[in-house]
């Protein structure tokens, strides 16, 4: 974790292959409230807030987004913030 990441996050960089795989994990987990995919300058391509309860239609538009950003790169960062327990 770096200085400047949110107490209670983790990075990880992850292949393109699997991002979309990785971040269906950490959503079923049920631990995330938020998650980045940056590249890797560090400039952030997705950020998305995770509700409680947050149902798979409602993920839609994300995979679409993570499945467009995937071409970008070999591997990107990702951060997880989890929430207090």
């Amino acid at each position: 974790m770096s200085e400047n990441e949110p107490k209670g996050s983790e990075q990880r960089e992850v292949k393109s292959e699997e991002l979309l795989d990785y971040i269906k994990s950490v959503i079923k987990e049920g631990t995330a409230k938020r998650i980045i995919v940056r590249n890797k300058e560090g400039k952030d391509l997705l950020n998305f807030p995770l509700a409680v309860g947050i149902v798979g239609v409602l993920l839609a538009p994300l995979w679409v987004a993570i499945a467009g950003i995937v071409g970008l790169a070999s591997e990107f960062p990702v951060v997880v913030e989890r929430r207090e327990e």
